[in-house]
């Protein structure tokens, strides 16, 4: 297996030495979070459509479209799509809560390290102390960061969600109404 150059390497590995454990798990999760959004992407422009016109054809193909039951199986299936697409909204919701209380994490156990360090020197050095402070700050502002992408990723996704919901309930309505007049004709 060819080696990862040293050039993308020791970039990340100051980042990480800089930023301690935390900054690691912020990664991790902003990985995940990102492969929740790609995996969305993905289902909403192949799965999605297919699945769509699917229920609109099992909807056309009914009987029966004016009646309680009919309306009702009609909410039941167009509900049942919906939620599919809705399914990892819960989980990146919570993983983009997750990024600013480890950012936090991160800042507070490097406050720790700096204190700590300064307790053990007896010069008490004003620049090793700001150099420490800015290190431990490191991993709330890469929480924050990952926290705002993932935000705009989620709202937008809530959004199209929204939208497709409404177009689902549009399309059904009209293939029902379209399908009435051919009959009746």
């Amino acid at each position: 297996m060819p080696e990862l150059p040293m050039a993308l390497v020791e970039p990340l590995q100051r980042l990480v030495e800089a930023g301690g454990a935390v900054l690691v798990l912020i990664m991790v999760v902003a990985a995940v979070l990102f492969t929740l959004t790609l995996e969305r992407w993905w289902y909403f422009r192949v799965t999605w459509r297919a699945e769509r016109r699917a229920l609109v054809r099992r909807w056309v193909a009914r009987p029966d479209h004016g009646s309680w039951s009919a309306r009702t199986l009609r909410e039941v299936w167009s509900q049942a799509l919906i939620a599919r697409l809705r399914r990892p909204l819960p989980w990146m919701k919570l993983l983009v809560a997750i990024c600013p209380l480890l950012g936090l994490l991160g800042t507070v156990t490097g406050m720790i390290v700096v204190f700590d360090g300064l307790a053990m020197s007896e010069t008490h050095q004003a620049r090793s102390m700001a150099d420490g402070v800015a290190r431990a700050t490191l991993p709330t502002l890469t929480g924050m960061a990952v926290a705002v992408a993932g935000l705009l990723v989620t709202t937008r996704l809530e959004f199209i969600i929204r939208r497709e919901e409404q177009r689902l309930h549009d399309r059904l309505a009209r293939a029902a109404e379209q399908q009435g007049e051919t009959r009746h004709a």
